[in-house]
């Protein structure tokens, strides 16, 4: 008994033994219920702001103190489901963009073969792409394309020019590509919380060209958190769907080690975006990813890379408690 409690107590310490995503076992994803992965890929936003390919391990450094137990669903999700930390997407071409997304593919593709729900921890936003080129019509999709919850502040559907800085699957395109390429049903899609960046008057238009469901940050400020989740559960309904949660959707004050900080309009705070996630227990969640962490802007305390361990657990936990 002395032993197990003193392995506990270990366990708890960050800055001890092997770091692997909330103390997981480093296994393959062929048994597991959920696999976790690291995608340290920055060069889909080709901007100066790359050390994006940082977060992966920013979050292992922090996550051995992250939640065990989820109070709301009543479930320790890593009793429940087998979970493990698959490692990291392999980049031997990590300035290539293009190459980089096509590996992403393949890695996630042998999780889908399995049937492994994979839950990611990035890396840019043109990670979400990679992935759903391999998830979208896959196996644990049943063949359907992709409903997405997408909370974030920027589109993401950019049709203006062909690349970001030479970058064609970027962080910019993915919502575009993926429609066009049947993976993604944007008529089947929430886009939650933009609010950031505009250049011009026209810059939703390419998210209602596509037929993508938009909540702006103002517009859910005016409904309301219940509202929003009830267009959810009508809008997603029965359609497998992935959770893609940028990081600058919440307000900077909170997660300010970010790429693209939108300090203008207000952001979520924790419980809202938390809420949203929680509102898709009990739909068919595939997967999802937690994209756009920049530790070296991070505060001494690692809050941002805290607060993206809480959204992970919380995607966890929703599927954990989905497949019990």
């Amino acid at each position: 008994m002395a032993e197990k409690h003193d392995k506990s107590m270990m366990d708890n310490l960050y800055w001890w033994g092997i770091p692997t995503l909330f103390r997981c076992p480093n296994e393959n994803a062929k048994h597991a219920d959920i696999s976790l992965v690291g995608v340290p890929h920055s060069t889909g936003n080709g901007t100066t702001e790359r050390d994006q390919h940082l977060g992966p391990r920013a979050l292992r450094n922090v996550s051995a103190l992250g939640r065990r137990f989820h109070n709301e669903f009543q479930i320790n999700p890593f009793e429940i489901a087998k979970i493990v930390d698959v490692g990291d997407v392999p980049f031997p071409e990590a300035n290539n963009n293009e190459h980089c997304i096509g590996q992403i593919t393949s890695f996630f593709e042998k999780i889908d073969s399995y049937g492994s729900r994979p839950i990611s921890i990035g890396g840019d936003h043109s990670i979400t792409g990679g992935i759903l080129q391999a998830l979208g019509m896959g196996k644990i999709a049943n063949g359907s394309p992709v409903s997405l919850l997408h909370l974030d502040a920027h589109t993401d559907v950019f049709t203006k020019v062909p690349h970001f800085l030479g970058a064609k699957k970027s962080a910019a395109h993915w919502g575009a590509y993926l429609a066009d390429q049947g993976k993604v049903n944007p008529e089947t899609s929430m886009q939650i919380g933009l609010r950031g960046h505009p250049r011009t008057s026209d810059w939703l238009q390419p998210s209602y060209d596509y037929g993508y469901n938009v909540v702006t940050m103002k517009e859910f400020r005016q409904r309301g958190v219940e509202s929003v989740i009830s267009q959810i559960k009508k809008v997603v309904a029965e359609n497998p769907v992935y959770i893609t949660f940028d990081l600058d959707c919440l307000d900077p004050s909170i997660a300010p080690g970010v790429a693209n900080l939108e300090p203008g309009v207000m952001g979520f705070n924790i419980d809202d975006a938390i809420s949203l996630i929680q509102a898709t227990k009990g739909l068919n969640v595939i997967g999802g990813d937690i994209v756009c962490m920049m530790p070296t802007k991070d505060n001494p305390n690692h809050i941002t890379a805290h607060t993206s361990c809480a959204i992970m657990f919380e995607i966890i936990s929703v599927i954990s408690a989905n497949l019990h």
